[in-house]
């Protein structure tokens, strides 16, 4: 009898923290969702009255749902356009997080080690280079064995900054790219198959033999998938790495906004697929008690969130740009 009593008043207990916790609701960017989701868990450990609840479903969504509100806050890898901007009822934030690269996994017997550059990535996803055994493929791989097999594309199905950043790259060094299909969250694609979020790319990647896919790195890493090293701007062939992100990230130009791009950068070690991501936070919380809690985490989030960055592949932000963040989250207002 006394255990019973004693279940039932813990049972009653946790009903009661539980119900007592704040629900945060965020949704978008699944670029950085594996770290946004150890910052979440170990935030928990830290104010125990708050919970986040994020949903990965791409940076189009994200950005959708924080202009219609639904959701306290949104996550995206692509800036938003200032076409969207003006959408927002009240002033939106981009609050930058972390640096990542997007990495080009494939599936080919072996699983060698390739090198690729801007040129010959353009010309696999505008469907000109359709086998693997390409001249184009080969007189960068001389040293491999290369199948006279078909190429395989996988691209996003859905809004993506994954997609943003990987298209904002081939923008910059195609022309023909820049000019038949862009730089979006979305594009046309002029071939390939679709995959949803980094997962579904890098599960289609991982299914399909011949395929070729990009993805974050971590999600490469986690599906056991290659990754090809990429030529940069210097000429040189980069491995993708948090030293090779952090050496392209220190040379962006970074706005008052916080919108930038760092695709294809100067530098002799630059990784030259990179981009930051961003939480999209309006500058004046509707809600006081959500406002101010989330403000709290945004602080945690720059002081001690950060240093989880490495663990995960991201590069973390430098000191000095951190620095401005956390000014940047001191005006906004709840």
């Amino acid at each position: 009898m006394k255990k019973l009593l004693a279940l039932a008043l813990l049972s009653s207990f946790v009903t009661t923290v539980a119900s007592a916790q704040m629900l945060i609701n965020g949704a978008g960017a699944t670029f950085p969702q594996p770290i946004y989701t150890k910052w979440f868990d170990a935030y928990s450990r830290v104010d125990a009255s708050v919970r986040f609840n994020y949903q990965g479903i791409g940076s189009g969504g994200g950005q959708k749902q924080i202009l219609s509100e639904t959701v306290d806050f949104g996550a995206s890898d692509g800036p938003m356009s200032d076409e969207n901007l003006a959408k927002a009822p009240r002033t939106l934030w981009h609050i930058p997080t972390v640096a990542g690269a997007v990495v080009m996994s494939y599936n080919l017997p072996g699983d060698p080690k390739l090198k690729l550059d801007g040129a010959t990535l353009a010309a696999i996803y505008l469907g000109k280079t359709i086998k693997w055994n390409d001249p184009a493929i080969a007189g960068q791989n001389p040293d491999v064995s290369l199948p006279d097999q078909d190429i395989v594309v996988v691209h996003r199905s859905d809004g993506s900054g994954t997609t943003y950043i990987f298209t904002d790259y081939l923008s910059s060094v195609s022309s023909e790219w820049k000019d038949k299909v862009g730089k979006n969250t979305s594009v046309n694609w002029p071939t390939g198959l679709g995959g949803k979020s980094n997962a579904g790319v890098a599960g289609q990647v991982k299914q399909s033999p011949g395929a070729i896919g990009y993805v974050e790195l971590a999600y490469a890493i986690q599906n056991k998938l290659p990754y090809a090293d990429m030529k940069n701007s210097s000429g040189n062939y980069i491995t993708p790495s948090i030293d090779s992100v952090t050496a392209a990230l220190a040379t962006a130009t970074i706005p008052d906004d916080f919108r930038f791009s760092m695709v294809n950068p100067p530098g002799h070690d630059a990784y030259p697929i990179a981009g930051t991501t961003w939480l999209l936070v309006y500058a004046q919380q509707k809600d006081h008690a959500k406002g101010e809690k989330l403000v709290q985490f945004l602080r945690w989030a720059y002081t001690d969130g950060e240093k989880m960055a490495a663990d995960l592949l991201y590069s973390p932000l430098p000191a000095n740009v951190q620095e401005r963040v956390l000014n940047r989250i001191a005006q906004i207002k709840y």
